[in-house]
């Protein structure tokens, strides 16, 4: 058949149309379900194409269970459906997924290399100590549903993120967890209990038939250790090879069931050897391993993910008719108005429109001093309201919030992997290989030598260097650092910055926001004789009232006029058109127009039409923990660059340990800096929080968007501090640092364990049991180094 009325493959009636097709002999075919299309690309990719040409019928419909699991997610593709997780990037779509079953970082890798092969994928992360992804891709070429049945296919589950189907999974997999475990230990206790027994005569002379009906006890007891308790590393290892590749179950499973095997030869032959003991302690100790990492990681992740609890969940909406109705948080629109009353949670972000309060807002800066919020101040979702009611105008949706955003920019944190991580998900897969090649080889060795012992000197071979601990060794420090940063206002936006830190040699600072407090107010202002200066300061507010520069809020009034032809010089100042006036308002630089002799030295100047009308001093004052932060980062070049005349920027570093300072700075000026600064070998970590900051955030090596900063900031930075202060920065450097520290351990110690256990294995000095004490161990002590980042 080939008309489009009836699948290629199959032959029957195609009722999909075009939806689904497959290239086949150099034609675009049209097949009637995802199964047949699926096993058409399985016999296209093989190479089997002339089973198109030489077949005398069609074929039977592709797998019935792919089409529906298919039907199943395709809900997933309604646009009301992902209205909630999904989030747009322009041309992309981004999500985040709960991944159910994945056990480790080959796990991780498995499913970023089949999705990758996806048409339409931009990106895929998987956190595997979260058990989440991050995927990016493109609507127009691929379906979500597409996407979830391709990680279904291979053996895991992705559902969108939830927090609180997160958790349940968690718990499904942690109640599994401690089956298998308990069972394991269970009757390792009872095999080890007979097995030593025999093996030190503690029985005396027992009779041979009494020796074998121990081996047929151990056997009994050890078999469903064997198939259940163990099948987390058999599943691990089918996935692997299904997908062509290797991973660290591999070389366990064949250790699991060569040494079962031959112990069930021995004992139906009645002659030989049987370890049944050493298999059971080897599954109970790798599962006891698995399990300490498994609980770690929730408890970093718990950390990390914290925000999630804060997510609000219901609100008190005021109607047009002052009334006051409960709804979702997630239903309300910006625009609307929320009461919130003392001891709530603020359910949105918003703008205080009535009312003064106290909020809480340790969940995001780490700060447990409430912050006094009155009319015109911002307040956020998931932080709690003290003292007064409040009465808050909407100006994000709850998808869009700050506590959303921070777990995005979490879930977008692990998706770039640093450089150290990235080399050892890749060595581990070589080394893998590498055990199985040596493995082979000692066999071989050993059986051409006449060995009797050649099947369990390459059983401990698999056992002693079975790579966990390398594959742990990055991936579980990081998640203890992002963790305690989190815990510390402190949001990474890339996992890989933490490596950059600790190669930064040079800090540069804004003055204004950053230093300073951004609180401005008029300390000089001249206006000409006759002018009347409220009429002046009615037009400065009208202005600055549609800026998002600090020093607007010095010029706050509410006879504001109307505006037209607004306009911002990011670094200068703004323009606009008032009652058929041009006005200019910023720096002197900016305005380009003589000052009138004065007694002051001004900083803001208001131009009517290439004559200065008003000229003002506007004062800035030092944040309070300024000069401690400072002094705990002297070992760094410390460098000002600022917008702000000289005058004020050397008043400024007078008071403070900088070694060079710079004032009157254009967005490019300051680029240009920090690119003189890295051209003499420098790596700059760049201090801001406005709007004309972000050219040099993006620049520098390592950029950081301090307190209140501008959305724009927050984009072009690498790290967002919550908090209003500057003593978290000292923590992230050194938090930086011990976390390069605890991977190189990590990873020191993962290596040298193998490379000292390797030789003991091969030369038949190692015997099993030893080897699963020795693998073990080395696991449980790299997650438990990579904990104490938690402290």
């Amino acid at each position: 058949m080939n008309d489009k009325s009836h699948c290629y493959h199959c032959g029957l009636p195609n009722t999909m149309g075009d939806r689904y097709q497959s290239e086949i002999l150099g034609v675009t075919r049209s097949l009637c379900c995802p199964g047949c299309k699926a096993v058409a690309d399985a016999i296209v990719a093989n190479g089997l194409e002339d089973y198109y040409k030489f077949r005398t019928e069609p074929a039977t419909q592709g797998d019935p269970a792919l089409t529906e699991t298919l039907g199943k997610l395709a809900v997933y593709d309604e646009p009301a459906v992902q209205e909630e997780f999904v989030f747009d990037e322009g041309k992309h779509k981004q999500i985040q997924l709960t991944l159910e079953g994945i056990t480790c970082a080959a796990c991780g890798w498995l499913i970023e290399k089949q999705l990758s092969h996806l048409a339409g994928i931009r990106q895929i992360a998987v956190n595997v100590q979260e058990r989440r992804a991050l995927v990016t891709w493109e609507p127009d070429t691929l379906a979500l549903s597409q996407i979830l049945a391709a990680i279904n296919k291979i053996g895991y589950t992705a559902t969108p993120f939830h927090p609180d189907q997160h958790e349940a999974a968690y718990k499904r997999e942690d109640k599994t967890f401690l089956k298998k475990l308990g069972l394991a230990g269970l009757m390792t206790m009872q095999v080890m209990m007979l097995m030593t027994g025999l093996y030190f005569d503690w029985f005396g002379n027992i009779e041979a038939e009494t020796r074998q009906y121990f081996h047929w006890v151990a056997l009994v007891l050890t078999t469903p250790v064997v198939l259940y308790s163990g099948s987390t590393f058999y599943l691990g290892a089918i996935k692997a090879l299904s997908a062509k590749t290797v991973n660290m179950d591999v070389p366990v499973t064949l250790a699991v069931f060569g040494t079962y095997v031959a112990g069930l030869k021995s004992t139906l032959l009645e002659r030989g050897d049987v370890y049944f003991e050493s298999i059971c302690m080897f599954i109970f100790l790798l599962l006891l391993s698995r399990f300490l990492e498994h609980r770690s990681r929730h408890r970093a992740a718990q950390i990390s993910a914290n925000m999630t609890h804060y997510i609000p969940v219901s609100a008190n909406r005021l109607e047009n008719d002052n009334t006051v109705s409960q709804c979702l948080a997630k239903q309300l629109e910006v625009g609307q108005s929320v009461l919130v009353r003392p001891g709530e949670t603020i359910p949105i972000d918003g703008t205080v429109i009535s009312g003064q309060s106290a909020v809480d807002e340790s969940m995001l800066t780490g700060e447990f001093s409430p912050v006094e919020k009155t009319s015109r101040d911002s307040v956020y979702g998931g932080t709690v309201n003290q003292s007064g009611s409040l009465t808050i105008r909407v100006s994000k949706t709850l998808k869009h919030a700050l506590v959303n955003q921070i777990v995005r920019l979490q879930a977008q944190a692990m998706a770039s992997k640093p450089k150290v991580a990235q080399l050892a998900d890749t060595f581990s897969r070589y080394f893998v290989t590498g055990v199985l090649l040596i493995a082979a080889l000692t066999y071989g060795y050993w059986y051409w030598q006449g060995s009797p012992d050649a099947f369990w000197i390459t059983i401990a071979v698999l056992v002693a260097t079975c790579p966990c601990a390398l594959g742990l060794a990055t991936p579980s420090a990081l998640t203890c650092a992002m963790a305690r940063l989190n815990k510390h206002g402190i949001l990474l936006k890339r996992a890989d910055v933490l490596e950059q830190i600790t190669t930064i040699t040079a800090i540069a600072l804004d003055k204004t926001g950053t230093l300073t407090e951004g609180q401005f107010s008029i300390t000089r202002q001249w206006t000409p004789d006759g002018v009347a200066s409220d009429q002046i300061l009615s037009i400065a507010a009208t202005l600055e009232s549609r800026s998002e520069h600090p020093i607007a809020r010095a010029f706050d009034a509410d006879n504001l006029q109307a505006i037209e032809r607004f306009a911002v010089t990011p670094g200068g100042g703004v323009s606009g058109s008032i009652a058929g006036q041009h006005y200019l308002m910023g720096s002197p630089a900016f305005c380009e127009t003589p000052i009138p002799p004065l007694d002051f030295t001004p900083n803001v100047l208001l131009v009517c039409n290439d004559t200065v009308i008003a000229a003002f001093l506007v004062n800035d004052t030092l944040r309070p923990d300024a000069l401690a932060t400072l002094r705990e980062l002297k070992p760094f070049t410390l460098t000002i660059l600022s917008g702000d005349s000289q005058t004020n920027v050397d008043s400024i570093a007078a008071a403070l340990p900088i070694d060079v300072a710079t004032g009157a700075l254009t967005p490019a000026l300051k680029y240009e800096a920090v690119q003189a600064l890295q051209n003499k070998g420098e790596r700059v970590m760049m201090l801001g929080d406005g709007v004309n900051d972000a050219p040099v955030l993006a620049s520098a090596d390592v950029s950081v968007a301090v307190g209140n900063a501008t959305d724009v900031a927050k984009t072009a930075a690498d790290v967002i501090l919550l908090g209003d202060s500057l003593s978290s920065v000292p923590e992230l450097v050194k938090i930086a640092a011990k976390t390069r520290s605890t991977i190189r351990q990590n990873m020191l110690w993962a290596l040298a364990y193998n490379a000292l256990i390797l030789p003991f294995a091969v030369s038949g000095l190692l015997s099993p049991w030893m080897a699963v004490v020795g693998m073990s161990v080395s696991s449980i002590i790299v997650v438990s180094n990579s904990t104490r980042l938690l402290k």
